[in-house]
């Protein structure tokens, strides 16, 4: 039953790219494939769920921490979200080694958020900044754009590490 299913979806899955390429077919390749490429990333911005792979934007020693568990929510973290996460890629002498659990905020999400004004915000890529317990950062220096948004979430103290607010 099972494998059934699996193989229809394969099968609906290559049915659906198939027909994307053809709809393009008039194009020349190359803006064929920059149409494809388009479409498919504008389709995974969704929220920080697990194993969701994240940028570390401070100078704590972790590269990249894959989430394991969004601490608000039942579909993901958002901006301004707290997440617990695994090292996945560190530095060799940093403060955090690798395997370690962390808690980490969202400072960056791939996908919008509605601002008062009416204006949307959304970043290139998921970041985030590693937290201890109490919420406080465990690095001195945020690096890139950071929301005004976790003002309201209670992270000031990650807004006066920023280099810059967005």
């Amino acid at each position: 039953m099972a494998a059934s299913f699996a193989s229809r979806c394969s099968r609906v899955g290559r049915s659906l790219m198939d027909g994307i390429r053809n709809n393009f077919s008039d194009l020349p390749s190359t803006s064929r494939e920059m149409a494809c490429g388009s479409f498919l990333h504008q389709q995974q911005r969704t929220f920080i769920q697990m194993r969701t792979v994240l940028k570390v934007v401070d100078n704590s020693g972790a590269k990249k921490v894959m989430c394991i568990q969004p601490l608000k929510g039942k579909k993901g973290a958002r901006l301004g979200d707290t997440i617990i996460a695994s090292v996945k890629e560190a530095m060799p002498n940093g403060k955090v080694k690798k395997g370690k659990v962390v808690y980490g905020v969202v400072v960056r999400a791939a996908m919008q958020r509605g601002r008062c004004d009416g204006s949307e915000v959304k970043f290139d890529d998921n970041a985030v900044v590693l937290v201890d317990k109490q919420g406080q950062p465990i690095g001195t220096r945020v690096f890139g754009p950071v929301p005004h948004e976790l003002r309201q979430k209670k992270h000031v103290k990650i807004l006066t590490l920023a280099e810059h607010i967005a």
